[in-house]
């Protein structure tokens, strides 16, 4: 069973949602974009590196999800665990990166 977990960021910009599921947190590109002031293009680029050194194990990281948006459909998208989010967040290098 999944919950969440409200993250507030140091500097108080931010407040994240933080999914727990299979005793691990969850978060989109864009979830770890806000977390770590970064773009979804940065993270995006981080994380392609890191499937291809394979330094993380797909199959272990990432899991699909469906979200219903505004208008009502429904859109696929990729939750990255814990291990790709600390991954990350080395490589970002940002101020709240090291917050986290």
């Amino acid at each position: 069973m999944s919950e969440l977990i409200l993250y507030t960021t140091e500097d108080g910009r931010s407040q994240i949602k933080l999914r727990t599921d299979q005793q691990t947190v969850w978060l989109t590109q864009l979830e770890m974009a806000e977390l770590f002031d970064a773009t979804k293009q940065n993270i995006s680029l981080h994380l392609k590196n890191l499937l291809a050194d394979e330094e993380l194990d797909p199959e272990v990281v990432v899991k699909d999800s469906l979200t219903t948006a505004a208008d009502g459909k429904r859109y696929r998208t990729q939750l990255y665990n814990l291990d790709a989010i600390l991954a990350v967040g080395y490589r970002v290098r940002s101020p709240r990166g090291v917050q986290f």
